[in-house]
Order: structure tokens, then C-alpha cells, then sequence
């Protein structure tokens, strides 16, 4: 029995001890409270992807509460039926519409972009939200990676397509929903169409989320002097749906740590949310907040203004040829 428990006084237990207690508090502070602040969204037009579900659904709910024109832009029309009644329940507010879009498809992209032209007067918010891990290996009809299509290209396209009516709405802000696992992407352009890609667990994902920062900075570059911001952020680590792609025990053992550690998704919405509405953040653009609603840096490769622009060319011509 004494060797029994002398195992679990191994060192390695105690450091593992200590960093798990870590995580858990880096994970429950919040810097910044949503229903503290007292912004308002009346007379605002807000556009949240994946809304239907995780922290996509908690951050329409938070600018409904608000009182925006709050806009779900989701893949499932049942789910997001679902959400869409849900969130007008709760909060009283009919201006909350639910529009179809399947980011992975940019003929769909550049459809729902078409009808919110031409439906919508307005759009000061626009939440990059929607994304997905694990796919197996598939090359979209577009000839792209498919999750590159989805967590990338698809809201990069979108976003272009809907400048121009944030531009004449602004201030507005663009916030695009990264992952700390950009810090262990890299960047192959090859990636984009499936090729030269290890299909690790995660690998896939976090090259995503680091092309979305790159992005969003050089974004945040070419929209100085509009009024229009557009920021990156981590929510933290949550527990949501992103991981349904993957096999039973992986989800199993992943429900299982997240239960005791990770983020609930409504703790997961506070950074965007913070990004979004948060008054300090006015005019503040290209920059990346942590999901403790702090600004921080994210790695150097992310950073580099030469790739940045090369990125932004790059996926320019990828979505300009469809």
C-alpha cells in the first residue's frame, strides 16, 4: 500500500499537479465581465457564424441581450432553427434571423454574402466564429483542403465580400476566432489544397488558426483610416462541439478533462464578446486578446508583416478565381 501511494509522490505528480491547477485558473479568470458592461447594440447589426451551437450561440445571445439585429449564420438549418428560438426566448428580442451559409463552399459564402447585401442596410459586427477539427482528409469541390476551407478560406472570403457595407457602417469590428494552438501551426501554402499536410490530431487545426491571425493582421493593416477594426482571439479551452469529428475515445477522454478543466462555452464567448462590444477596445485593431480579454502577443511567425502580406495576396487569388 505505502509503494501505492509513494507513486503518487513522485515528482512528476506534483509538477503535473501544479500545472493542471495552473490551467484551471488561467482558464476561469476572466479579466472582463459581459454583464458588467453596459453597452448596448440597439440599431446594430451583428453577423455570428456557427451560431447554433458552443460559444457561437453565447455570443449571439449576449448581442441579442443587447438588443441587436442579431444575424446566426449557420450550416444546419435545424440547429440553427433551434438556436434561433432559443435565443429569442431568452431574451425577448424577434430581431434575431437565421441565414444559411456553409463556410466550406464558396459558392454558399458568396451566396449568404449576396442576400445580406442586399437584405441589410447595416453590419457593424462581424464574428468569424464557425470552425472544425479532426476532419478526415477531403478536397471541397473548390479544390481546397477541407478544413482550410472551413476555418479559413471560407470566412477570409466572406469577410471581403462584406467590407464594403462594414466601411459604410463603421465604427465597426471584424473578430476572428483563433486558438492559442496557432502557436504550434506552420505555414505551407501547398496546405491549402490538401497537399504536403500531416493529418495529425490537431495539426490540420492549429495551421488554420495561425493563417487566421496572419490574416486579421494584415486585414487590420489595410483597413487603417476606416473606422473598421479587425482582431484575433482566443477563447480559451472549451468545452464545444469542435471536437465531434474526431473518434469516440478521443472525445470520451477529451469530455472527461474537460469536465474537471476546460472553459463552459458560455466562459468561452467572454473574449469575443470582449472584442466585439468592450469600449477600451474602440479603435483598437490588429492585435490579438488572450482569453483572459488581455492583449497579448502571439508567436513571431504570426507577427511577420512580409508573410502577412503574401497570405492575404495568396488566399486573394485562391478565392477570387470562384
Amino acid at each position: 500500500m505505502m509503494a501505492w501511494l509513494g507513486f503518487f509522490y513522485h515528482p512528476f505528480w506534483a509538477v503535473s499537479t501544479a500545472l493542471l491547477a495552473a490551467v484551471v485558473r488561467l482558464q476561469m479568470r476572466n479579466r472582463w465581465n459581459p454583464q458588467a458592461c453596459a453597452v448596448r447594440l440597439t440599431g446594430k447589426t451583428a453577423i455570428v457564424t456557427g451560431a447554433n451551437t458552443g460559444i457561437g450561440k453565447f455570443i449571439a445571445l449576449d448581442f441579442a441581450r443587447r438588443g441587436a439585429r442579431v444575424i446566426l449564420a449557420c450550416r444546419s438549418e435545424a440547429r440553427g432553427t433551434a438556436a434561433l428560438n432559443e435565443i429569442r426566448e431568452k431574451t425577448g428580442n424577434l430581431d434575431v434571423h437565421l441565414r444559411l451559409v456553409d463556410l466550406s463552399s464558396m459558392d454558399s459564402v458568396r451566396a449568404f454574402a449576396e442576400r445580406i447585401l442586399k437584405e441589410e442596410k447595416a453590419l457593424h459586427i462581424l464574428v468569424n466564429n464557425a470552425g472544425v477539427s479532426g476532419l478526415p482528409r477531403n478536397i471541397t469541390k473548390d479544390g481546397f483542403e477541407e478544413s482550410f476551407a472551413t476555418n479559413h478560406l471560407g470566412p477570409f472570403l466572406l469577410t471581403n465580400l462584406l467590407l464594403d457595407l462594414m466601411k459604410s457602417s463603421s465604427p465597426s469590428r471584424i473578430v476572428s476566432v483563433s486558438s492559442v494552438n496557432h502557436k504550434r501551426g506552420n505555414v505551407d501554402f501547398s496546405h491549402f489544397h490538401g497537399k504536403n499536410l500531416s493529418y495529425g490530431m490537431d495539426q490540420v487545426y492549429n495551421n488554420t488558426k495561425l493563417h487566421n491571425i496572419i490574416c486579421t493582421n494584415e486585414l487590420a493593416r489595410r483597413l487603417k483610416g476606416t473606422d473598421v477594426t479587425a482582431n484575433s482571439v482566443h477563447p480559451g479551452i472549451v468545452m464545444t462541439e469542435v471536437m465531434r469529428h474526431y473518434s469516440f475515445w478521443v472525445r470520451w477522454i477529451f469530455n472527461l478533462i474537460g469536465f474537471f478543466f476546460f472553459k463552459s462555452p458560455e466562459a468561452g464567448a467572454v473574449s469575443t464578446i470582449y472584442c466585439a462590444v468592450a469600449e477600451e477596445l474602440e479603435g483598437v485593431t490588429g492585435k490579438y486578446v488572450d482569453s483572459d480579454c488581455s492583449l497579448t502577443l502571439p508567436i513571431p511567425l504570426a507577427r511577420d508583416a512580409a508573410l502577412a502580406v503574401k497570405d492575404f495576396e495568396f488566399c486573394e487569388r485562391l478565392t477570387s478565381k470562384l
